[in-house]
């Protein structure tokens, strides 16, 4: 399964930022030692079910370490018996856009 998720404290100083606290989470997913990117506005992690909500579980609990709320946006596909999607399906994308 693909997860793609963008987890955000609130409630803490008077920055507007998160970037500390969603470092902590991408940390998390870093060390997860699954298939994950980074964007701007969400990270996305390919594994199973169990090992894939642990992890945007545990983000989510760094993110909001220091926060009295927290917000978590998750997106999932969830496709039995499909692995490497994370990139496949951008290539599968590309390939239509080259007209191949």
């Amino acid at each position: 399964m693909l997860v793609a998720f963008s987890v955000a404290p609130s409630g803490v100083g008077d920055s507007d930022s998160v970037s500390e606290a969603v470092a902590a989470a991408v940390k998390v997913v870093r060390e997860s030692g699954l298939p994950h990117e980074t964007t701007s506005m969400f990270t996305t992690i390919e594994g199973e079910w169990d090992e894939v909500m642990d992890v945007v579980k545990r983000a989510t609990e760094a993110a909001s370490a220091n926060a009295p709320r927290t917000s978590l946006v998750l997106k999932a596909d969830i496709r039995p018996g499909h692995t490497g999607q994370l990139h496949a399906k951008v290539r599968r994308v590309e390939e239509h856009l080259r007209g191949e």
